[in-house]
């Protein structure tokens, strides 16, 4: 059997439960137009095929914990802010490196700053291995450093769940070097 068919199998599986999905009626005719619209979209369309995407269950776990742990105390920040200072609550844009220039990785990172009420990517300059991340609540270079810490703290974990093998090994071995070292953001 062809192995390009065998890796775009689960494309096919996936676009026929949607199908279904949009059907709303399971029956054999409906799973059996989906397969064959499946295919023909797949045939059409060939989406580029990944490499498959390593599963680390315990670093997923520690990620999971970490991001529960940065929402809840993320919302105690954005809670402490809003109500001590209202309008004048402050905050920063912060360069923190990027500790890998992997896409997949960029994307879940993203998500994962994008999942807590402090904190948010406003740019990823690949180029220079940059993210720019808007944080709530910097009054002081030390904020600031907590914040950078805590996004390469994510970096780490969600390689260490998800990203390649040596991914794993770089980012466990060096640590980025500071971006825009000759010029650094403080607190707004």
């Amino acid at each position: 059997m062809n192995t390009t068919f065998i890796r775009r199998l689960p494309q096919v599986v996936g676009l026929t439960l949607v199908w279904v999905a949009l059907w709303g009626v399971l029956s054999p005719k409906i799973v059996l137009g989906g397969v064959l619209v499946a295919v023909a979209v797949v045939l059409m369309f060939p989406l580029p095929l990944l490499d498959r995407l390593p599963v680390r269950p315990w670093p997923f776990l520690r990620l999971v914990g970490f991001l529960l742990v940065d929402m809840v105390l993320s919302g105690i920040v954005v809670a402490h802010q809003t109500l001590s200072y209202g309008p004048r609550a402050r905050s920063g844009i912060i360069a923190v490196p990027m500790v890998t220039r992997s896409g997949r990785v960029a994307t879940m990172v993203a998500g994962g700053l994008a999942l807590t009420p402090r904190s948010f990517v406003l740019q990823i300059d690949r180029r220079r291995g940059v993210w720019y991340v808007y944080a709530l609540g910097m009054t002081s270079a030390a904020d600031v450093e907590k914040v950078r810490e805590q996004v390469l703290t994510l970096q780490r974990r969600v390689i260490a769940a998800f990203g390649h093998p040596d991914e794993v090994a770089r980012s466990r071995a060096e640590r980025p070097a500071h971006p825009l070292s000759e010029k650094t953001e403080g607190p707004s």
